[in-house]
């Protein structure tokens, strides 16, 4: 189907795609805005992942300080070059990613950074409360692995839900600057500091 050209341009100031990758969002939505938008988002998040293996060997450490100088956060974004390290949208999402450390306070950056016996404990804990509730052993595990994947999204900063936008997972606003600046950007680390907390170290 055709699209009219005032809609690719209604299009692209909205996403910043190009020409090309507009129209063909509006042909497979049926001229529809806000499912061509969704769908060149997606597409967006899939290529960003496809860049994931690249090296990011450039970027920033930003700071933040949070509570009246009581919580303070460094946070290490990477990028594949100068060029994308510098740009604003660079520097925003490193400072919501340390605006994020110093609210929620993440233990770990990713899930597989958990260590084992500390998902077990979770669940073994969760599940003896489902029996203690009186659930079937069956129920208790379909329960007990439910609570633990909250668990993670609680306690693990790319799984934890953007402090700005409750139903955005932190992990995919970094792959929406990817997607939108066409290289891989990667969350390296966290260190989250308060006052008269010992347990605090790198992330």
């Amino acid at each position: 189907m055709e699209v009219s050209a005032s809609l690719v341009k209604q299009l692209r100031e909205m996403t910043g795609a190009g020409v090309m990758e507009c129209k063909k969002a509006l042909r497979e939505s049926g001229a529809d805005l806000n499912k061509a938008v969704e769908c060149l988002r997606q597409r967006g998040l899939a290529q960003a992942r496809l860049k994931e293996s690249r090296p990011a060997q450039q970027g920033k450490i930003v700071s933040y300080i949070h509570f009246g100088g009581k919580i303070g956060v460094l946070v290490e974004l990477n990028s594949e070059s100068d060029f994308v390290a510098n740009t604003p949208e660079f520097d925003a999402l490193a400072r919501d990613l340390a605006m994020q450390v110093a609210a929620a306070n993440p233990l770990y950056l990713r899930p597989k950074e958990v260590p084992q016996e500390i998902l077990e404990q979770e669940r073994g804990a969760y599940r003896h409360q489902a029996l203690a509730a009186g659930k079937s052993e069956e129920e208790a595990q379909r329960i007990a692995q439910a609570k633990l994947a909250n668990y993670i999204s609680e306690v693990c900063l790319l799984e934890q839900p953007f402090i700005k936008d409750q139903g955005t997972p932190v992990k995919e606003l970094v792959a929406q600057l990817a997607a939108k600046v066409g290289e891989n950007v990667c969350l390296r680390r966290f260190v989250r500091f308060q006052v008269g907390d010992d347990k605090s170290e790198n992330r």
